[in-house]
């Protein structure tokens, strides 16, 4: 932010800002979050934008997929940004009531990052990720395949398996976090079954035995 509101001080704000006009005759911010708020906190009080007539599912469109191309972005970030785009699809007028309609709408989300309709319904699982589990995704400590099926997981047992987590100091792999699901869909997980499901295998105890002459 600091380098941002050099360079805008140094030579002025190239690209403007995207907006669209509100009945109000106020603006809503659709790209440029950042580069406002850079040029607020450089004293400048005017700034160019591009005024679009955009509907809310329109604007929400387009201020995703300008997020989505950011340099970087977070695993949770993809995932409240698809789930947010699928919904304004979804409420401009396309059902997804039916299983092909839905994957078609998922596909169309996912065209613009180059992935595949089953990644994006990937990450938007990760959406029903309590806090505690979903910054271990961004953090890097759990993987995305092992993160979708601990999202089937009810809260309860998120919030336990994060304490049974910080205990055993480990992390859950593809195998087990399919073993979680499982017991959770059959109704048989509980703190006992996540410490056995969880626990380091324990190292092959090796033995000496003597022979006979």
């Amino acid at each position: 932010m600091e380098q941002l509101v050099w360079s805008i001080l140094t030579q002025g704000l190239l690209t403007p800002i995207t907006v669209r006009p509100l009945p109000n005759d106020e603006y809503e911010v659709i790209s440029g979050h950042r580069r406002l708020y850079a040029c607020q906190k450089a004293g400048i009080e005017t700034v160019p934008a591009l005024i679009y007539a955009l509907d809310r599912d329109a604007a929400a469109i387009a201020l995703v997929d300008s997020n989505l191309h950011r340099e970087k972005i977070l695993p949770s970030e993809k995932a409240f940004a698809y789930k947010m785009k699928l919904d304004a699809i979804k409420h401009r007028g396309k059902s997804l009531s039916q299983v092909a309609t839905k994957s078609d709408s998922a596909a169309e989300v996912g065209a613009a990052m180059g992935e595949s309709r089953d990644m994006v319904f990937r990450y938007i699982r990760l959406t029903n990720l309590v806090p505690p589990l979903l910054d271990m995704v961004d953090e890097g400590k759990i993987a995305l395949m092992p993160a979708e099926r601990l999202s089937y997981l009810t809260e309860e047992e998120q919030l336990a398996l994060v304490d049974i987590m910080e205990d055993l100091e480990v992390t859950p792999s593809l195998s087990q976090a399919v073993k979680l699901k499982d017991l959770s869909a059959s109704h048989r997980l509980d703190p006992d079954t996540m410490y056995e499901v969880m626990e380091k295998p324990k190292a092959n105890q090796r033995e000496t035995v003597k022979l006979d002459d």
